[in-house]
Protein backbone atom coordinates (compact mmCIF):
# COMPACT_ATOMS: atom_id res chain seq x y z
CA UNK A 1 0.00 0.00 0.00
CA UNK A 2 1.00 3.64 -0.76
CA UNK A 3 0.64 6.86 1.29
CA UNK A 4 -1.27 9.85 -0.11
CA UNK A 5 -2.81 13.11 0.30
CA UNK A 6 -6.45 12.70 -0.39
CA UNK A 7 -7.80 16.50 0.70
CA UNK A 8 -7.39 19.50 1.92
CA UNK A 9 -9.33 22.54 3.69
CA UNK A 10 -9.00 26.34 3.86
CA UNK A 11 -10.23 28.41 6.41
CA UNK A 12 -9.49 32.38 5.95
CA UNK A 13 -10.72 35.17 8.27
CA UNK A 14 -13.68 37.44 7.80
CA UNK A 15 -11.45 40.55 7.65
CA UNK A 16 -9.04 41.78 4.97
CA UNK A 17 -6.61 44.71 4.94
CA UNK A 18 -5.21 45.82 1.98
CA UNK A 19 -2.06 47.49 1.08
CA UNK A 20 -3.58 51.11 0.85
CA UNK A 21 -5.56 50.29 4.10
CA UNK A 22 -2.15 49.83 5.98
CA UNK A 23 -0.61 52.18 4.38
CA UNK A 24 -2.89 54.65 6.08
CA UNK A 25 -2.66 53.49 9.46
CA UNK A 26 1.15 53.58 9.39
CA UNK A 27 1.54 56.32 8.11
CA UNK A 28 -0.43 57.95 10.48
CA UNK A 29 1.42 56.24 13.30
CA UNK A 30 4.68 57.81 11.82
CA UNK A 31 3.29 61.06 11.76
CA UNK A 32 2.46 61.20 15.16
CA UNK A 33 5.33 59.51 16.31
CA UNK A 34 7.59 62.33 14.38
CA UNK A 35 5.22 65.14 16.05
CA UNK A 36 5.50 63.88 19.26
CA UNK A 37 9.42 63.32 19.47
CA UNK A 38 10.47 66.18 17.21
CA UNK A 39 12.47 67.65 19.68
CA UNK A 40 14.86 64.61 20.39
CA UNK A 41 14.61 64.15 16.80
CA UNK A 42 15.95 67.54 15.96
CA UNK A 43 18.55 66.63 18.72
CA UNK A 44 19.73 63.54 17.07
CA UNK A 45 18.33 61.20 19.95
CA UNK A 46 15.90 59.67 18.13
CA UNK A 47 15.70 58.84 14.50
CA UNK A 48 12.63 59.94 12.59
CA UNK A 49 10.26 57.57 11.25
CA UNK A 50 9.81 57.09 7.08
CA UNK A 51 6.30 56.42 5.13
CA UNK A 52 5.34 53.53 4.01
CA UNK A 53 3.67 52.98 0.60
CA UNK A 54 1.74 50.74 -1.26
CA UNK A 55 3.92 50.46 -4.36
CA UNK A 56 7.11 50.11 -1.83
CA UNK A 57 5.14 46.55 0.14
CA UNK A 58 4.00 45.05 -3.66
CA UNK A 59 7.39 45.86 -5.09
CA UNK A 60 9.23 44.45 -1.94
CA UNK A 61 7.22 41.28 -1.39
CA UNK A 62 4.37 40.70 -4.36
CA UNK A 63 1.34 41.25 -1.18
CA UNK A 64 -1.24 43.37 -2.29
CA UNK A 65 -3.49 42.08 0.40
CA UNK A 66 -4.09 39.67 3.57
CA UNK A 67 -6.81 38.43 6.04
CA UNK A 68 -6.71 39.08 9.56
CA UNK A 69 -8.56 37.58 12.41
CA UNK A 70 -9.13 41.59 13.52
CA UNK A 71 -8.57 44.38 11.10
CA UNK A 72 -10.08 47.31 13.64
CA UNK A 73 -7.14 47.17 15.93
CA UNK A 74 -4.45 46.54 13.49
CA UNK A 75 -5.74 49.78 11.84
CA UNK A 76 -5.56 51.51 14.38
CA UNK A 77 -2.48 53.56 14.57
CA UNK A 78 -2.92 53.91 18.61
CA UNK A 79 -2.90 50.28 19.06
CA UNK A 80 -1.59 48.33 16.03
CA UNK A 81 -2.45 44.69 16.95
CA UNK A 82 -5.60 43.05 16.55
CA UNK A 83 -7.79 42.81 19.61
CA UNK A 84 -9.89 39.73 21.09
CA UNK A 85 -11.48 38.91 24.27
CA UNK A 86 -9.89 36.06 26.23
CA UNK A 87 -11.40 33.30 26.31
CA UNK A 88 -11.62 30.90 29.38
CA UNK A 89 -10.53 27.54 28.48
CA UNK A 90 -12.61 24.64 28.96
CA UNK A 91 -15.53 26.53 28.62
CA UNK A 92 -15.04 27.98 25.20
CA UNK A 93 -12.67 26.66 21.94
CA UNK A 94 -9.91 28.79 21.80
CA UNK A 95 -9.13 31.28 18.95
CA UNK A 96 -6.48 28.85 17.12
CA UNK A 97 -8.62 25.36 17.92
CA UNK A 98 -11.94 27.42 16.30
CA UNK A 99 -9.87 27.77 12.57
CA UNK A 100 -8.41 24.88 12.83
CA UNK A 101 -11.80 22.92 13.59
CA UNK A 102 -13.29 24.89 10.77
CA UNK A 103 -10.32 23.73 8.32
CA UNK A 104 -10.26 20.24 9.05
CA UNK A 105 -13.95 19.79 8.98
CA UNK A 106 -13.96 21.42 5.36
CA UNK A 107 -10.80 19.05 4.83
CA UNK A 108 -12.98 16.08 6.00
CA UNK A 109 -16.06 16.79 3.90
CA UNK A 110 -13.89 17.35 0.76
CA UNK A 111 -12.61 13.67 1.61
CA UNK A 112 -16.06 12.07 2.62
CA UNK A 113 -14.89 11.24 6.00
CA UNK A 114 -15.50 12.00 9.65
CA UNK A 115 -13.72 13.13 12.59
CA UNK A 116 -13.77 9.48 14.24
CA UNK A 117 -12.42 8.24 10.52
CA UNK A 118 -8.91 9.93 11.90
CA UNK A 119 -6.43 8.32 14.01
CA UNK A 120 -4.16 11.18 14.59
CA UNK A 121 -4.11 15.13 14.49
CA UNK A 122 -0.33 16.93 13.79
CA UNK A 123 -1.22 21.08 14.47
CA UNK A 124 1.80 21.87 13.21
CA UNK A 125 2.60 25.74 13.39
CA UNK A 126 4.94 28.19 13.94
CA UNK A 127 3.41 30.09 16.72
CA UNK A 128 1.22 28.51 19.71
CA UNK A 129 -1.36 30.65 22.04
CA UNK A 130 -0.61 28.57 25.33
CA UNK A 131 2.29 25.87 25.77
CA UNK A 132 -0.39 22.75 27.04
CA UNK A 133 -2.89 21.84 26.32
CA UNK A 134 -2.15 21.13 23.04
CA UNK A 135 -4.39 22.74 20.28
CA UNK A 136 -4.39 19.49 18.42
CA UNK A 137 -5.96 18.01 21.59
CA UNK A 138 -8.69 20.49 22.15
CA UNK A 139 -9.09 20.21 17.61
CA UNK A 140 -9.48 16.78 18.27
CA UNK A 141 -12.02 16.78 21.47
CA UNK A 142 -14.04 19.41 19.18
CA UNK A 143 -14.53 18.06 16.19
CA UNK A 144 -15.89 14.70 18.18
CA UNK A 145 -12.63 12.68 17.43
CA UNK A 146 -12.98 10.01 20.13
CA UNK A 147 -9.91 7.50 19.57
CA UNK A 148 -6.60 7.84 18.38
CA UNK A 149 -3.86 10.94 19.09
CA UNK A 150 -2.77 14.69 18.80
CA UNK A 151 0.24 16.91 19.37
CA UNK A 152 1.84 19.54 19.05
CA UNK A 153 4.77 20.30 16.36
CA UNK A 154 6.35 24.11 15.75
CA UNK A 155 8.85 24.00 12.71
CA UNK A 156 8.10 27.53 11.91
CA UNK A 157 7.48 28.51 8.18
CA UNK A 158 8.25 24.84 7.74
CA UNK A 159 5.87 23.12 9.92
CA UNK A 160 3.41 21.76 7.07
CA UNK A 161 5.74 19.77 5.23
CA UNK A 162 7.58 19.00 8.50
CA UNK A 163 3.93 17.86 9.56
CA UNK A 164 3.44 15.60 6.52
CA UNK A 165 7.11 13.99 6.94
CA UNK A 166 5.92 13.24 10.59
CA UNK A 167 2.19 11.83 9.74
CA UNK A 168 4.00 9.52 6.73
CA UNK A 169 6.34 8.25 9.67
CA UNK A 170 3.71 7.52 12.00
CA UNK A 171 1.64 5.58 9.65
CA UNK A 172 4.58 3.85 8.19
CA UNK A 173 5.34 3.22 11.95
CA UNK A 174 1.73 1.86 12.52
CA UNK A 175 0.44 4.57 14.76
CA UNK A 176 -2.68 4.92 12.43
CA UNK A 177 -3.45 4.82 8.76
CA UNK A 178 -4.98 7.85 8.46
CA UNK A 179 -3.52 11.24 10.19
CA UNK A 180 -4.69 15.14 9.61
CA UNK A 181 -1.86 18.12 9.35
CA UNK A 182 -3.50 20.81 10.36
CA UNK A 183 -1.78 24.72 10.16
CA UNK A 184 -3.36 27.82 12.16
CA UNK A 185 -1.39 30.82 11.88
CA UNK A 186 -2.52 33.45 13.41
CA UNK A 187 0.68 35.54 12.44
CA UNK A 188 -1.13 38.94 12.80
CA UNK A 189 -0.62 38.71 16.68
CA UNK A 190 2.91 38.18 16.61
CA UNK A 191 4.01 40.81 13.69
CA UNK A 192 5.21 44.36 14.98
CA UNK A 193 2.99 46.40 13.08
CA UNK A 194 4.78 49.51 13.47
CA UNK A 195 8.04 48.10 11.74
CA UNK A 196 8.31 49.46 8.42
CA UNK A 197 10.17 46.80 6.95
CA UNK A 198 8.00 43.93 8.35
CA UNK A 199 4.68 45.32 9.13
CA UNK A 200 3.02 44.48 5.58
CA UNK A 201 3.86 40.49 5.67
CA UNK A 202 1.99 38.32 7.21
CA UNK A 203 -1.64 37.32 6.91
CA UNK A 204 -3.63 35.12 9.57
CA UNK A 205 -5.42 31.73 7.73
CA UNK A 206 -5.59 27.86 8.67
CA UNK A 207 -5.16 25.15 6.52
CA UNK A 208 -5.30 21.13 6.94
CA UNK A 209 -4.51 17.87 5.00
CA UNK A 210 -5.25 14.69 5.27
CA UNK A 211 -2.67 11.92 4.53
CA UNK A 212 -3.92 8.47 4.36
CA UNK A 213 -2.70 4.78 3.64
CA UNK A 214 -4.38 3.33 1.08
CA UNK A 215 -4.90 0.07 -1.09
CA UNK A 216 -6.66 2.19 -3.64
CA UNK A 217 -5.07 5.35 -5.06
CA UNK A 218 -6.56 8.53 -3.95
CA UNK A 219 -5.31 12.51 -4.69
CA UNK A 220 -1.77 12.67 -4.76
CA UNK A 221 0.75 9.85 -3.59
CA UNK A 222 3.46 10.97 -1.23
CA UNK A 223 6.74 9.45 -2.88
CA UNK A 224 9.30 10.73 -0.47
CA UNK A 225 10.38 13.68 1.89
CA UNK A 226 13.65 15.57 2.39
CA UNK A 227 13.75 17.53 5.87
CA UNK A 228 17.00 20.05 6.71
CA UNK A 229 17.01 22.41 9.63
CA UNK A 230 20.58 24.59 10.39
CA UNK A 231 20.69 26.62 13.16
CA UNK A 232 19.98 30.97 12.51
CA UNK A 233 18.88 33.59 14.21
CA UNK A 234 18.44 36.08 10.99
CA UNK A 235 14.47 35.02 11.39
CA UNK A 236 13.30 34.69 14.86
CA UNK A 237 10.49 35.55 16.95
CA UNK A 238 11.46 34.72 20.91
CA UNK A 239 8.27 35.94 22.95
CA UNK A 240 8.54 33.55 25.64
CA UNK A 241 7.22 32.13 29.10
CA UNK A 242 9.92 33.21 30.53
CA UNK A 243 9.92 37.15 29.71
CA UNK A 244 8.16 37.41 32.68
CA UNK A 245 11.56 36.52 35.05
CA UNK A 246 14.01 37.87 32.15
CA UNK A 247 11.98 40.90 32.94
CA UNK A 248 12.31 41.56 36.42
CA UNK A 249 15.55 40.07 36.34
CA UNK A 250 16.54 43.21 34.49
CA UNK A 251 14.94 45.40 36.60
CA UNK A 252 15.31 44.26 39.95
CA UNK A 253 12.26 43.25 40.97
CA UNK A 254 10.58 45.78 40.01
CA UNK A 255 6.76 44.78 39.04
CA UNK A 256 6.52 44.80 35.15
CA UNK A 257 3.98 47.30 33.08
CA UNK A 258 2.38 44.51 31.00
CA UNK A 259 0.98 47.20 28.24
CA UNK A 260 4.34 48.23 27.21
CA UNK A 261 5.04 46.99 23.66
CA UNK A 262 7.31 44.21 23.51
CA UNK A 263 8.75 45.13 20.33
CA UNK A 264 12.05 43.39 20.46
CA UNK A 265 10.82 39.91 21.53
CA UNK A 266 8.28 39.90 18.15
CA UNK A 267 9.13 38.72 14.75
CA UNK A 268 12.62 40.30 13.53
CA UNK A 269 14.59 39.50 10.43
CA UNK A 270 17.45 39.92 8.50
CA UNK A 271 16.24 40.05 5.00
CA UNK A 272 18.25 40.51 2.94
CA UNK A 273 20.55 38.00 4.48
CA UNK A 274 17.94 35.18 4.25
CA UNK A 275 17.04 35.91 0.48
CA UNK A 276 20.89 35.27 0.18
CA UNK A 277 21.35 32.41 2.49
CA UNK A 278 18.29 30.76 2.30
CA UNK A 279 17.33 30.77 -1.54
CA UNK A 280 20.11 28.72 -2.76
CA UNK A 281 19.79 26.41 0.23
CA UNK A 282 15.87 25.67 -0.96
CA UNK A 283 16.97 25.70 -4.39
CA UNK A 284 19.62 22.78 -3.79
CA UNK A 285 17.40 20.73 -1.14
CA UNK A 286 14.58 20.50 -4.25
CA UNK A 287 16.94 19.71 -7.11
CA UNK A 288 19.45 17.13 -4.49
CA UNK A 289 15.76 15.93 -3.31
CA UNK A 290 14.57 14.99 -7.30
CA UNK A 291 17.99 13.80 -8.04
CA UNK A 292 18.10 11.52 -5.30
CA UNK A 293 14.49 10.16 -6.84
CA UNK A 294 15.75 10.33 -10.45
CA UNK A 295 13.25 12.52 -11.41
CA UNK A 296 14.78 15.16 -13.87
CA UNK A 297 13.59 18.35 -13.46
CA UNK A 298 11.86 18.68 -16.89
CA UNK A 299 9.31 16.58 -15.61
CA UNK A 300 8.06 18.31 -12.62
CA UNK A 301 4.84 19.84 -13.45
CA UNK A 302 4.22 22.37 -10.11
CA UNK A 303 5.95 23.22 -7.25
CA UNK A 304 3.76 24.68 -4.37
CA UNK A 305 6.37 26.98 -2.81
CA UNK A 306 6.10 28.56 0.66
CA UNK A 307 4.80 31.97 -0.16
CA UNK A 308 6.98 33.82 1.84
CA UNK A 309 8.22 36.72 -0.66
CA UNK A 310 7.21 37.32 -4.25
CA UNK A 311 11.20 37.47 -5.14
CA UNK A 312 12.29 34.41 -3.49
CA UNK A 313 9.86 32.23 -5.19
CA UNK A 314 10.91 33.25 -8.48
CA UNK A 315 14.29 33.01 -7.40
CA UNK A 316 14.01 29.61 -6.62
CA UNK A 317 11.60 28.50 -9.65
CA UNK A 318 14.37 29.49 -11.88
CA UNK A 319 17.27 27.98 -10.26
CA UNK A 320 15.64 24.91 -9.98
CA UNK A 321 13.64 24.65 -13.12
CA UNK A 322 15.85 27.42 -15.39
CA UNK A 323 15.80 30.97 -16.26
CA UNK A 324 13.40 30.64 -18.59
CA UNK A 325 11.13 29.00 -16.86
CA UNK A 326 7.01 28.93 -17.23
CA UNK A 327 5.83 30.85 -14.06
CA UNK A 328 2.79 28.90 -14.02
CA UNK A 329 4.84 26.19 -12.33
CA UNK A 330 5.34 28.04 -9.14
CA UNK A 331 1.38 29.16 -8.81
CA UNK A 332 1.22 32.42 -6.09
CA UNK A 333 -1.30 33.43 -3.75
CA UNK A 334 0.87 35.46 -1.98
CA UNK A 335 -0.59 38.52 -3.51
CA UNK A 336 -4.05 37.91 -1.83
CA UNK A 337 -3.03 36.24 1.50
CA UNK A 338 0.34 37.52 2.47
CA UNK A 339 2.62 35.26 4.10
CA UNK A 340 0.64 32.90 5.79
CA UNK A 341 3.88 30.81 7.14
CA UNK A 342 3.42 26.97 7.62
CA UNK A 343 0.11 27.35 5.69
CA UNK A 344 1.30 29.08 2.49
CA UNK A 345 2.64 26.53 0.68
CA UNK A 346 -0.68 24.25 1.16
CA UNK A 347 -2.77 26.98 0.22
CA UNK A 348 -0.86 27.15 -3.02
CA UNK A 349 -1.29 23.28 -3.35
CA UNK A 350 -5.06 23.69 -2.09
CA UNK A 351 -5.78 26.61 -4.63
CA UNK A 352 -3.65 25.79 -7.70
CA UNK A 353 -3.80 22.29 -8.67
CA UNK A 354 -4.84 23.73 -12.58
CA UNK A 355 -3.08 21.79 -15.44
CA UNK A 356 -2.11 18.99 -13.50
CA UNK A 357 -3.13 15.33 -14.61
CA UNK A 358 -2.69 11.87 -13.40
CA UNK A 359 1.02 10.86 -13.21
CA UNK A 360 2.20 14.40 -13.06
CA UNK A 361 5.20 15.05 -10.37
CA UNK A 362 5.52 18.45 -8.52
CA UNK A 363 6.55 19.37 -5.02
CA UNK A 364 5.72 21.27 -1.60
CA UNK A 365 8.41 22.95 -0.30
CA UNK A 366 8.53 24.93 2.42
CA UNK A 367 11.22 27.07 4.10
CA UNK A 368 11.96 29.72 6.74
CA UNK A 369 13.12 30.07 10.34
CA UNK A 370 15.49 27.41 11.95
CA UNK A 371 16.80 27.71 8.99
CA UNK A 372 14.32 24.94 7.95
CA UNK A 373 13.39 23.05 4.99
CA UNK A 374 10.93 20.43 3.93
CA UNK A 375 10.21 19.05 0.87
CA UNK A 376 7.83 16.66 -0.29
CA UNK A 377 7.34 15.01 -3.74
CA UNK A 378 4.15 14.05 -5.22
CA UNK A 379 2.59 12.15 -7.78
CA UNK A 380 -1.41 12.96 -8.97
CA UNK A 381 -3.19 9.96 -9.19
Amino acid sequence: MAIYITATGLHTPKDKITNEELVAAFNTYVDNYNAENAAAIESGEKVALQHSSAEFIEKASGIKSRYVIDKKGILDPKIMAPIFPARKLGEELSIMAEMGVDALQKTLDNAGLKADDLDGIICACSNFQRVYPAIAIEIQHAIGMTHGFAYDTNVACSAATFGIAGAVGSIKAGLGKRIAVVNVEITSAHLNWRNRDSHFIFGDVATATIIEELDTPKGYEILDSKLWTQFSTNIKNEFGFMDRSEFLAANSGMYPDLQEPVTDKLFLQEGRKVFREVCPKVSEIISTHLAENNIDTKNVKKLWLHQANINMIDLILRTVMGKDADKSIAPIVIDEFGNTSSASPIIAFHLKQDGIESGDLAVICSFGAGYSIGSVIVKKV
